[in-house]
């Protein structure tokens, strides 16, 4: 049985060079998440009020448990490159959608 979890990823300031040198490996490590034991229901960049700036990240993922989530996280070449100031691993219940 899986369980859906919200990841919630906050940018440092600054991060934005690092995130675009960074971009094509995080691409593709998301490819695919099977050695995690993660499947990505939807993911994308958290983007500034004006729409003109990525300032983190945002993941709804299937996952046996938080510690299958957790490591998924930790392997991402983001999370290696520090540019996330925060982040917040939540257990959610879709109601919609």
């Amino acid at each position: 049985m899986t369980t859906l979890f919200a990841i919630h990823a906050l940018d440092r300031d600054g991060a934005l060079p690092v995130r675009l040198a960074h971009y094509d490996a995080h691409k593709a490590f998301l490819s695919d998440t099977s050695a995690h034991g993660v499947r990505i229901v939807m993911s994308g960049p958290l983007m500034s009020d004006d729409g003109e700036a990525m300032i983190g990240s945002l993941f709804l993922v299937e996952a046996p448990d938080r510690s299958h989530v957790e490591a998924f996280n930790r392997a991402d070449p983001f999370h290696a490159a520090g540019i996330w100031r925060a982040v917040t691993i939540t257990r959610f219940l879709r109601r919609q959608g």
